[in-house]
């Protein structure tokens, strides 16, 4: 029993196991928000390490996360990727517009058939992704300063310099 206790009480609940890690992220590709740029698909997720985030405008905990996902958007370690989730395209660019944009990229997912694909169990949702195409870790909920010293840092560090 105190073996339990101790597991429990070390486990992260926002850093939740995945089906996925491990696995190569499932295939998709998805509308840019903006026509103008080439569809965000799966496949260009490889090369380089990967920070994959589902969002919506609807999502209160979304702009709780959105002051640190702008930080990120200055590392050049990475890219950062987003997929707005269940959103109009208004209301989208709206929030961007507000906000700041810190995506490289941005797909739309309306029908959520890619998000439930991921097993996103709501926005936001965070997926790291290395260079292989291969998903090294699930962040439900708003990623934090802490969540990113502790678990995406190492994952980051592991990884090397982005192709």
């Amino acid at each position: 029993m105190g073996g339990v206790l101790v597991i429990g009480l070390n486990h992260d609940p926002r850093v939740m196991p995945s089906t996925l890690l491990g696995a190569p992220l499932p295939a998709f590709d998805l509308p840019a928000l903006d026509e103008a740029q080439p569809n965000i698909k799966s496949a260009s997720m490889k090369g380089g390490f990967t920070l994959l985030n589902v969002w919506g405008s609807w999502c209160v905990s979304c702009r709780e996360e959105h002051p640190l996902l702008m930080k990120l958007s200055k590392d050049k370690r990475f890219k950062l990727v987003g997929i707005d989730w269940r959103d109009t395209k208004a209301h989208a660019d709206d929030y961007l517009l507000t906000n700041g944009n810190p995506y490289a990229a941005i797909g739309t997912d309306q029908g959520g058939r890619t998000v439930i694909d991921l097993g996103v169990s709501g926005a936001p949702e965070t997926f790291v992704v290395d260079n292989t195409g291969t998903v090294r870790l699930r962040v439900p909920g708003p990623l934090t300063p802490e969540i990113w010293a502790k678990d995406i840092e190492p994952l980051l560090k592991d990884q090397g310099p982005a192709s």
